[in-house]
C-alpha cells in the first residue's frame, strides 16, 4: 500500500468553503459489498448482488464483488488511511448476509466480529463510525421468498437491526437505516438493472413502501433499546428535476420526475403521507401503493438526520423530438433533455449549482430536519503514472465546485452539518463492474494496492484548512 500523503495539493486562496463551521463533519463512505470480498467466509450467505452478477449480461464484464478490495482482510490498513487523511467520520454499510445468514435467525458471530473489528479500529484512530444497516445486499433467501415487494421482508430487516444494534450500539452514535431505497426498488424491481433484477412497476412501488416502512420499524426499534443518546436517520438519492422550457408539457413532466424520484421518498418519513399527486400518476399506471393502516404513522417516526446523496441534476420534458405530448400508446411523454455540459465518466452532467438548489429547496419543504451529505462524488477516467498515482484534477474540481454550492446553500440557511466523500476506494461499481472508479484512493484489484490520488491530497488538505490547522 502506497500512503504517501506528503505531496502538495495546491489548495491556496479565499474560498466559499472556509465558511464551513469548525463543527462540520467530514469523512468518507463506502458499502459493504462494494468493497469487502470475501463473500464466502466466515459463514456469509449469498446476497441478491452475489446471485445477480452470475446473471450473463447483467454486469460489465462479468465483474463480480467475491473479492472487490478485499477490504474484509485489508480493514486496519483502509482505517489508517481514513485517519490520515485526518477525517473524523467513517460511513460504511453492515452486509446483512454476513451478520445474520438466510436473513432469519440469530446473529452470525464470526460475521459481527469484523465489525466489532472495524468499529474498535476507527474509535482507536480518532475517527467515528456511522453504521448503515442497508446497502442493497438483501439476503438470497429473502429474495426467494419474495424480497422486498413482499412485506415480511421490512419485518426481518428490523430484526435485523436490532441484532446489529445490540452487538454495535454501544460505540456507535449514529445510524442509518437504508441506502437509496429508490435505487433498491426502481432499478432493482421496476427497471431490472439492479440486483434482483426485476421488471415490474408494481413490485417497484411495493418495494419502495415496504423499504420506507422497514425503516421506519427499525427506528423504532433501535429508538427503544438505546441507552445513551443516538442518531438515527435515512439517506436518499436526491436530485433536481426542473423543465426543460416553462412549457405546461414539461413543467408536468419535471413534477412527476421530482414525484417518483424524490417526493415518493421525502413525504411519508418528514410529512406522514404519499404524495396525493404521485398517488395519481401511479394509479394511471394501474399501479397502487400497498399502505395498511398505521403504516404511516410508522413511516414518519421521527429522524434525527436526512442523509442526502447528490450527483448530477436534470431537465425533463413533456414533448418528444417530434413536439408530441402523447407516445404511440397514448401515455403523456417523459423525457430527458441532454445539456451541453460536462459529465462524469458515468455520463451525469456536472451541474453544483443544482446541488445548492435541491440542498435550500429540501430546507424550504422539510424544515427542521438537519441534513448530512452522505455521499457526493464522481467517476472519471484516471490514468494513473508508473507509481500509480492519479493527478485527478477533474475530480479535484468536482468535488471543489460541490462543496461550495453546499457552502452556498448553508448561506442561504440551509442545515447541512456534514460532507462525505464518495468514495474512499476505488471499488465494484454495480451493474457497471470494475469499470468506474470513483475512489479518492485507487486501488490496483491485481495487487491491491492502495494510493492516494491527488483528490485524497486535496480533500486533506481542505479539511485541514477550514478547520484551522493549516
Amino acid at each position: 500500500m502506497d500512503t504517501d500523503l506528503t505531496r502538495p495539493s495546491s489548495v491556496a486562496g479565499a474560498d466559499p468553503i472556509d465558511t464551513l463551521p469548525p463543527t462540520f463533519r467530514w469523512g468518507v463512505a463506502t458499502s459493504s459489498y462494494q468493497i469487502e470480498g470475501a463473500v464466502a467466509s466466515d459463514g456469509r450467505t449469498p446476497s441478491i448482488w452475489d446471485t445477480f452478477c452470475r446473471v450473463p449480461g447483467a454486469v460489465a464484464n462479468g465483474d463480480n464483488g467475491d473479492v472487490a478490495c478485499d477490504h474484509y482482510h485489508r480493514m486496519p490498513q483502509d482505517v489508517a488511511l481514513i485517519a490520515d487523511l485526518g477525517l473524523d467520520t467513517y460511513r460504511f454499510s453492515v452486509a446483512w448476509p454476513r451478520v445474520q445468514p438466510g436473513g432469519r435467525g440469530p446473529a452470525n458471530v464470526a460475521g459481527l466480529a469484523f465489525y466489532d473489528r472495524l468499529v474498535d479500529e476507527l474509535l482507536g484512530r480518532g475517527v467515528e463510525p456511522w453504521v448503515t444497516l442497508y446497502h442493497w445486499d438483501l439476503p438470497q433467501e429473502l429474495e426467494d421468498a419474495g424480497g422486498w415487494p413482499n412485506r415480511d421482508t421490512a419485518y426481518r430487516f428490523a430484526d435485523y437491526a436490532e441484532l446489529v444494534f445490540a452487538a454495535l450500539g454501544d460505540r456507535v452514535r449514529t445510524w442509518t437505516t437504508l441506502n437509496e431505497p429508490w435505487c433498491s426498488a426502481m432499478l432493482g424491481y421496476a427497471y431490472g438493472d439492479h440486483a434482483p433484477g426485476r421488471r415490474n412497476l408494481g413490485d417497484g412501488i411495493a418495494a419502495a413502501h415496504h423499504l420506507l416502512l422497514g425503516h421506519g420499524l427499525a427506528t423504532r426499534r433501535l429508538r427503544e433499546a438505546a441507552r445513551s443518546p443516538i442518531e438515527l436517520g435515512l439517506t436518499l438519492n436526491l436530485s433536481t428535476a426542473d423543465p426543460a422550457t416553462d412549457s405546461a408539457a414539461d413543467r408536468d413532466a419535471a413534477r412527476a420526475a421530482d414525484g417518483l424520484a424524490n417526493r415518493l421518498y421525502l413525504d411519508p418519513v418528514l410529512r406522514g403521507a404519499y404524495p396525493q399527486d404521485v398517488i395519481a400518476d401511479l394509479a394511471a399506471e394501474g399501479v397502487r401503493i400497498p399502505v395498511e393502516d398505521g403504516d404511516l404513522d410508522v413511516i414518519a417516526t421521527p429522524i434525527d438526520v436526512l442523509g442526502v446523496n447528490y450527483y448530477f441534476g436534470q431537465l425533463h420534458s413533456g414533448v418528444d423530438e417530434q413536439g408530441r405530448d402523447r407516445d404511440d400508446d397514448g401515455k403523456p411523454v417523459r423525457r430527458v433533455v441532454r445539456r451541453d455540459l460536462p459529465r462524469t465518466a458515468m455520463d451525469w452532467e456536472i451541474v453544483p449549482e443544482s446541488f445548492t438548489d435541491l440542498l435550500v429547496r429540501l430546507h424550504r419543504d422539510y424544515p427542521g430536519t438537519p441534513m448530512v451529505i452522505t455521499e457526493n462524488g464522481a467517476a472519471f477516467d484516471d490514468t494513473p503514472d508508473a507509481d500509480g498515482f492519479v493527478a485527478d484534477d477533474d475530480r479535484v474540481g468536482y468535488l471543489t465546485e460541490h462543496l461550495r454550492a453546499v457552502a452556498r446553500a448553508r448561506a442561504a440557511g440551509a442545515d447541512v452539518r456534514g460532507y462525505f466523500a464518495w468514495s474512499l476506494l476505488d471499488n465494484f461499481e454495480w451493474a457497471y463492474g470494475y469499470d468506474k472508479r470513483f475512489g479518492i484512493v485507487r486501488v490496483d484489484y491485481d495487487t491491491q494496492r492502495r494510493t492516494p490520488k491527488r483528490s485524497a491530497l486535496w480533500y486533506r488538505d481542505t479539511v485541514r484548512r477550514v478547520r484551522g490547522q493549516r
